[in-house]
Order: C-alpha cells, then sequence, then structure tokens
C-alpha cells in the first residue's frame, strides 16, 4: 500500500489528521505493500470497520494469467473515499498497484488484445476513458465525450466500444418558460419522477461509437425512449453484453413510463443490430424480471437470469439459455428449488458456472446443459459474490460475516478455495472475531428456522450478557454470510452484545413455500418467528433475558415498529432505521408500485380485498397506543423507496406518548449510509441508544 493510503487508513483508525502524498511524488511507487495499521485493541469498532480496503471489479487478463481489480479506501477527515487499481497473477503473489491518484479509477477492463488496462476517471474534468499499461505506465485519455460517461466496454474485435450517458428526455421549467430563469421547479404529469435517491430529470442511454484514438462521440441507441438502460437504480454493465462475433448488443431495459412503470417489473433483453441498427425484444411474452444476458464462447446461445411473474421482486431467479438460431428457450432450474445468479460460462461453452443461496450461504455450482445436472462446487459458512474462469481454476470473491470480500482461487473439482489477495490481512490478524453458530430453532408452526448467532470476542460463558434481535430487511432478503459496513454482526457483537439473526419466514434459500409465506402477511407468521428466535436464545444461561434490544433496517425497521407494538415488555430497546410506519401512507408514497401491490395486496381503499385490508389492520401506527419501550428512529433525506416521513411520524408518536425517543436524520443519505462520517455517527449513535436503555438497564 502506498503511503498516502497508509496514512487514510490511520487516520482513520487512530484520528490522525490525513496526509496525502501527490500523484507525481507516487509515480515511481508502484509495489503494493499491506498496510502496517496498527489497532489500539483488538475489537471491532465504528472507526475500523471504515478502514478496511473494500475490493471489488475484479476480471481476467485474455490470457488469464492476471486479476484486474479495485480497492477502495475511506478517509474520514476529508469526508470521501479514494480508489485505486491493482493486478495480481491468478495463481496468487505480490499484487502491483497501478494507480495513485487524488481522483478515483472504476469501470477498469482489459482491452481485448491484452495490450492495455482501461478505465474512467475525471482526471480531465469529466468522468472519460483512459488507457495504460498492463504495468501502470503511460496512462492516455482516449475519449472526450461532452458531459463525460457512466459506464463502457470494448466489443471483442475492438472496432467499437459502447457507453453509458444521462441524456435529457423531457422538457425542463427553463425551457417551456425561458422568461423565468429563475423559477426552481418540476412540472410533473405521470409517476416515475423519482426513483431511489434521485429525481428523474434524465434517462440512462446506450451509445456506439467507433474505437479510435480519440472518442468524442456515439449514436444514442435509444434515441428518444423515456426509459433507461441498465435498469435503475442498480444495474451496471452486467446488463449489456457484446456478442462474440461483434456484431450484437445485448441490453436490459424496462419499457415502460408512468404509472405503468411505477407498477412493473418487466424487463426484458433487447438485441441491437450493429449493421441495421435494428432493435428486437428477445424476451417478449416473458413478463417479470429478465436480466445480466451472457453469450456462451461460440456465440450460438445466451443465458440470462429471469423471473417468472409481473410485480415481483424477489420471486424466484431461474436460469434460462436461449439457441440464438432457433430460438429456444430451456428452463434449466425448473426442478431446482433455488435461484440462481452470477452466471458465468464454460470455456467450451457447455456449462455455466453460478452462484446460489442455499440455508444462508451463497455456493458456486455447475450446470452441464447436456444432461441438466446441476452439481454444488462449494461448500463452506461463507458468502460467493462472483465466479471468473482462468485457465482451470475459478477466480471468485466472497465473503463471511468475520471477513469482508477478497479474492479466492477456487479448484473447480473440489471446491478447494485458496485466498490470493490479502487486501485486508493486516487489519484481520490484529481482531478478534466472534464465534458465528448456526441453530435450528422450532417455530409456532413446528418448522425449522436457521437462526445465526453471533458472540462477543472473548466471550465468558460464566458471564450473562445482554442480547439483541436482529430484524432482516427486504423483506425477502437472505440472513446469509453477508459481510455489512452498516449492519455489521461482528460490530454489533464486539461491543458485548449476543446477536440473534434469524431467517424467518419470508427469505430465500429455504424453498419457495418459506419465502412467499410473507407476501400478504406482514404482522403475522414472520413476526412470530422472530419472537421463537429471540424466546429460544434468552433461555440460554449466558443470556440476561432482562436486557434484550431489537433493531432492524427497511423491513427490519417495520419489524421494529411492529414488534414495538407487540413485544409483550420482552425488549428494553428498539432501533428502527428507514422503516415503514404508515402502511397507508407508504402506499401512496414510495416510488415503486410493484413492490406494495404485491407485498400489500393492493391497495388501501380496495375494501373487498382481504388481503390489503389484512396489510393495512397490521400497520405498525395502529399499535401505538401499546408503545412502552424507549426507540431511536434513523431515516434518509434521500431514500425516496421508504420517504423520511414515515420515520417521523413514528418518532412524533413516540415523543407524544412520553417515550424516550432519538430520531437521526441523515438528509443526505438514501436507503443506506455511504458516507464515512454519517456511517461512524451511525454506529455511535447505534451503540449508545443501546448501552444506554439495554446494556445499563436495571
Amino acid at each position: 500500500m502506498t503511503n498516502k493510503q497508509l496514512l487514510l487508513g490511520l487516520a482513520i483508525v487512530t484520528g490522525l489528521s490525513s496526509c496525502k502524498q501527490n500523484a507525481e511524488e507516487s509515480k515511481d511507487d508502484s509495489s503494493y505493500k499491506t498496510p502496517e495499521i496498527k489497532l489500539e485493541s483488538d475489537v471491532m469498532t465504528p472507526e475500523v470497520l471504515w478502514s478496511f480496503g473494500r475490493l471489488g471489479g475484479e476480471n481476467i487478463s485474455p490470457d488469464e494469467k492476471t486479476i484486474l481489480y479495485g480497492v477502495s479506501y475511506f478517509n474520514k477527515e476529508e469526508n470521501r473515499s479514494y480508489r485505486d487499481l491493482y493486478t495480481l497473477p491468478v495463481e496468487g503473489g505480490e499484487p502491483v498497484q497501478l494507480t495513485n491518484t487524488e481522483k478515483k479509477e472504476f469501470n477498469e477492463i482489459w482491452r481485448p488484445d491484452g495490450k492495455k488496462i482501461a478505465y474512467i476517471s475525471s482526471a480531465s474534468g469529466s468522468t472519460q476513458i483512459w488507457e495504460m499499461n498492463p504495468d501502470g505506465s503511460n496512462p492516455v485519455q482516449v475519449s472526450d465525450i461532452e458531459g463525460g460517461i457512466d459506464a463502457f466496454a470494448y466489443s471483442p474485435d475492438m472496432s467499437k466500444i459502447f457507453y453509458l450517458k444521462e441524456v435529457q428526455a423531457e422538457k425542463a421549467v427553463k425551457d417551456l418558460y425561458p422568461d423565468l430563469p429563475k423559477a426552481n421547479a418540476r412540472v410533473i404529469n405521470d409517476m416515475n419522477y423519482r426513483h431511489w435517491d434521485n429525481w428523474v430529470d434524465t434517462y440512462t442511454h446506450i451509445f456506439i461509437a467507433d474505437y479510435r484514438e480519440k472518442i468524442t462521440a456515439g449514436k444514442d441507441i435509444m434515441e428518444g425512449e423515456k426509459w433507461s438502460a441498465p435498469v435503475k437504480p442498480f444495474g451496471g454493465t452486467e446488463q449489456i453484453a457484446w456478442s462474440p462475433d461483434s456484431k450484437t448488443l445485448a441490453y436490459v431495459s424496462r419499457k415502460l413510463q408512468g404509472v405503468e412503470y411505477a407498477k412493473s417489473t418487466n424487463s426484458d433483453i433487447y438485441f441491437f443490430d450493429i449493421a441495421t441498427s435494428e432493435t428486437k425484444n428477445m424476451t417478449e411474452g416473458m413478463m417479470g424480471y429478465d436480466m445480466n444476458p451472457v453469450f456462451s464462447p461460440d456465440g450460438s446461445k445466451m443465458a440470462w437470469e429471469s423471473m417468472e411473474r409481473d410485480g415481483y421482486e424477489a420471486d424466484k431467479n431461474r436460469l434460462f439459455v436461449m439457441d440464438l438460431a432457433s430460438g429456444e428457450k430451456t428452463f434449466y432450474t425448473k426442478d431446482f428449488d433455488q435461484n440462481a445468479q452470477a452466471l458465468t460460462w464454460t470455456a467450451d461453452s457447455k456449462g455455466i458456472y453460478f452462484i446460489s443461496g442455499w440455508h444462508a450461504v451463497q455456493e458456486i455450482y455447475k450446470l452441464d446443459l447436456a444432461s441438466g445436472n446441476i452439481k454444488q462446487v462449494t461448500e463452506g459458512i461463507h458468502d460467493y459474490h462472483t465466479i471468473h474462469i482462468a485457465g482451470d481454476a475459478l477466480i471468485a470473491t466472497k465473503v463471511s460475516m468475520s471477513k469482508p470480500a477478497e479474492i479466492y482461487n477456487v479448484n473447480p473439482e473440489t471446491g478447494d478455495a485458496e485466498e490470493i489477495s490479502f487486501v485486508n490481512k493486516n487489519i484481520l490478524e490484529q481482531l478478534e472475531m466472534g464465534k458465528v453458530e448456526k441453530r435450528w430453532i422450532t417455530t409456532t408452526d413446528n418448522k425449522q428456522m436457521l437462526v445465526w448467532v453471533i458472540y462477543p470476542p472473548h466471550f465468558d460463558a460464566t458471564k450473562k450478557y445482554p442480547a439483541l434481535l436482529y430484524c432482516q430487511g427486504g423483506p425477502q432478503g437472505t440472513v446469509s454470510q453477508f459481510w455489512s459496513y452498516r449492519w455489521n454482526f461482528q460490530m454489533m457483537a464486539a461491543n458485548d452484545y449476543i446477536v440473534v439473526a434469524p431467517n424467518r419466514r419470508g427469505l430465500p434459500g429455504f424453498g419457495q413455500e418459506w419465502l412467499e409465506q410473507i407476501s400478504g402477511d406482514y404482522g403475522g407468521q414472520n413476526m412470530k418467528d422472530y419472537l421463537s428466535a429471540i424466546d429460544a436464545v434468552k433461555e440460554e444461561p449466558f443470556v440476561d433475558e432482562n436486557r434484550l434490544g431489537c433493531v432492524g433496517a427497511s423491513y427490519g425497521g417495520f419489524s421494529a415498529f411492529w414488534l414495538a407494538g407487540h413485544h409483550e415488555k420482552r425488549f428494553k430497546a428498539f432501533i428502527a432505521h428507514d422503516g415503514m410506519f404508515n402502511l397507508e401512507a407508504q402506499y401512496l408514497e414510495t416510488e415503486e408500485m410493484w413492490f406494495v401491490n404485491w407485498d400489500l395486496g393492493g391497495a388501501f381503499w380496495e375494501k373487498d380485498n382481504k388481503i390489503a385490508q389484512r396489510s393495512y389492520a397490521n400497520s405498525p401506527h395502529k399499535f401505538v397506543q401499546n408503545w412502552d419501550t424507549p426507540i431511536l428512529v434513523v431515516h434518509g433525506g434521500k431514500d425516496y423507496r421508504i420517504v423520511e416521513s414515515q420515520g417521523m411520524q413514528a418518532f412524533n408518536a413516540a415523543r407524544l406518548r412520553g417515550i424516550p425517543a432519538q430520531l437521526l436524520h441523515l438528509p443526505e443519505e438514501n436507503h443506506w449510509v455511504l458516507g464515512v462520517q454519517n456511517g461512524i455517527l451511525w454506529q455511535r449513535t447505534f451503540a449508545n441508544w443501546l448501552d444506554k436503555y439495554v446494556k445499563e438497564a436495571k
């Protein structure tokens, strides 16, 4: 690690002021050095959590010998992050740092001939494409596109590139009324006027340009269309793919507008013909999400991830393959009661590796197309995130509740994995992590539920510890072996809490029946599951049943609000982050109507709709009269999925009831907390509230 980044790490851990070298001073320092950060204790703190390097973007060189990836580091004093690029041999060895600048380098990819590494940088003042030699030398700007771009990729034959750019598809107020230049307003005529954390003033379009020494403009292949590709808010270049012959560009879009866009998840995969400029919908009639197309290396097939039902974001993620000559579609995971994602073709085009979750871990699997057989490749207590093929090996990233993402070389026959990146080795060696234990607990309807129990570091079975019930969001998000920089179980456990994290009803990885039970049953069986989990663990002699807390975000925040009115004095304190409090208001405030239509069952004015009426009857705001427990409410001002008024209503209700309450309002954050200082503030506020009302409870 360079001195600049080492000092950034020290600044976060020990509070030293930051000291950055400029890029000119550090040009010759291209070797990677493990950061020699000295921690003040061997348990997790908010500052330590934010000092971890965050690895991502890995891809393999065309000769399959070298891995390219990026690592982000955060500086508390500057309240910003830095991201630099590295390479690493696929068999492991010494990483090489390629960039060390004041800017962030991202979208790092190999040029198809392997002679250059390309990336996006704002070094010129806007985000443009740069290329450098594989050793990091001789960086050269190769695009000068007005306004900058968001992402790009080469065609396999290197004749063209595609790039993503925001376009304005509708007239703004200043265009409609040029004599009112100081008017600050929007004229809104339909839904989809804001999404996730942005007002929808522009759409992301795909442009295609000839690849040459200086790229200045390309052709908008979606000109005049009032929708985006990739699909917002999370879609990236994984939703766009060049065919191996460079003649076709596949991309994902949800080509709907207004109310219909807000009500639907029906995205499709489109083929754009480079020669004719014609666009064809390849998944027409498939009504749910169709995402992430991947061409087979021989160009004869396309694999993709598909959901069956429109309006259901948590439907089974199915693996489909299309024969491009005949158009025949084959559903390969019909008898596989699990999701499939991160599809990766074998070099011979005869198989597909993918990642799937089962019983709260994410493993690598392999599909053999000829037989249709699916084989599990890896096994352990971890979550795999990505897969790449490099000769006879798989290069993959994985995490656990006790370790952030690192790169591993995986044997595809045995599943054995060898870590090769070691980005956070120095920090991890100094930390004592709490034990993570898997338990199966019987629910009120006599089902078996997997519950993770995380113990404090230096756990002493002769002591009595306070315990926290963790309520998962989603609502259909598995409590797997994820590593979080916010809801970090080791962070909670390091503050001397037993953490109880149940995979309650409504989570994937336990079959479709378990998953789908929650829809239309908010406040029902899944709430009983939560209480079954905490009631079982509190019987342990090392748990103090008189010092229990309950925490959660999103649907977990809803859960905290709901349990506050039904917990029968089990808990001493609640924390609800970005939670739904008033479901009737939520129905009209959220921007993704498909979510509330599916999970709540419909609109609150549909008086004959029994499912919807049951949902609204279970809205947490209808049970505030039962609230009697201190509650911390956290909400982001740019959360447009669950808007800030939901949190404000809950806080106001608690105070009007005379209940101790605190509101942590983060005006610049969305459904997550992404800023460095805001993230550390979140952790401190979280811990202080629980310490006051749970740990110190009498």
